[in-house]
């Protein structure tokens, strides 16, 4: 199947510009659109590995970045994001175009995908067995998962845990993971060895400096291959703080799940009861830490376990 890196980074701008791209992520086919050089430079950075398909493909989403026609387009120049020729959302700056389109397509998914329940959170995948890392910005969720993707982990996905409610398995949805402020030049050093690529950093955002990391190619290849729950673990970053695992009662469990939920309520009694049997199949834990390395030996541990 045609990969986006099989386009020359002309060919993808003027592809992009004219007509737009179709580009497979995960279970799902975005129809997007943009002459902005940002955009093609992401993608063409951070997406090499994901299929294409043809103009005649049929597409999840419909999505445009484009730059304003208003006298803003030469003073402080802005972007917009247009879903399916409507614009939904404020004008950010024009440097954040490619996040906005990151945090477009997590929208997308989020709000208009109602065959899965869908989680604020990072899963990954060892063994057959899906991690599911539920978190509020600020707690480390990203920083973990970033780590662990390079560290015997398969990413599922570093925003959306999306559980079928078919069979209760976990559907990936491999993209690039959105590493924030101090996290950045962290991960950077972390996994140095590894030659990671990220997109370069975009200041003064509403969730303050971001970037992005390039999913694994293995983890992307794999994207059709669920995972069965295994463990839900709150993790939280926390200065200084000794590594500790602490196990959680199943009922407190299903209600903060609920609170990360984005069609919780929507789904009702389907959601509720794929929420319960996925808790009643994973262990449940909090998770305190500070040093990225306990971290992941503590996760690979957890991981040989029956």
């Amino acid at each position: 199947m045609l990969t986006l890196s099989s386009l020359a980074p002309a060919e993808l701008a003027r592809r992009l510009a004219h007509g737009g791209i179709m580009l497979q992520t995960g279970a799902y086919t975005t129809h997007l659109e943009s002459s902005v050089p940002s955009v093609a430079h992401g993608l063409g950075l951070l997406y090499g590995s994901y299929p294409l398909h043809g103009a005649d493909a049929f597409a999840d989403f419909h999505l445009q970045v484009v730059r304003p026609a208003a006298l803003r387009r030469w003073m402080r120049p802005q972007v917009l994001l247009m879903y399916n020729g409507e614009s939904l959302f404020k004008p950010l700056p024009l440097a954040q175009a490619f996040p906005m389109f990151e945090w477009g397509l997590n929208w997308c998914v989020s709000s208009r995908v109602h065959d899965c329940l869908i989680i604020h959170a990072a899963v990954l995948e060892r063994n057959g067995r899906a991690l599911i890392l539920p978190a509020p910005p600020g707690s480390g969720k990203s920083t973990l998962c970033a780590a662990l993707a390079h560290r015997g982990w398969r990413l599922l996905s570093d925003e959306l845990a999306m559980i079928q409610l078919a069979d209760r398995r976990l559907q990936p949805l491999p993209r690039p993971i959105s590493l924030k402020n101090a996290s950045i030049p962290l991960m950077q050093t972390y996994l140095a060895p590894q030659h990671p690529v990220f997109s370069p950093s975009v200041a003064d955002t509403v969730k303050g400096t971001v970037a992005h990391l390039q999913a694994p190619a293995g983890s992307v290849a794999r994207a059709a291959e669920t995972a069965a729950p295994g463990w839900i673990v709150f993790p939280r970053y926390q200065a200084g703080a000794a590594t500790t695992l602490t196990a959680l009662p199943k009922a407190g469990t299903v209600l903060r799940m609920a609170e990360n939920a984005f069609n919780y309520s929507l789904l009702a009694e389907r959601g509720f009861e794929a929420m319960a049997d996925v808790v009643g199949a994973s262990h449940c834990y909090n998770f305190e830490y500070s040093q990225l390395d306990e971290a992941v030996e503590l996760f690979a541990r957890l991981a040989e376990q029956p």
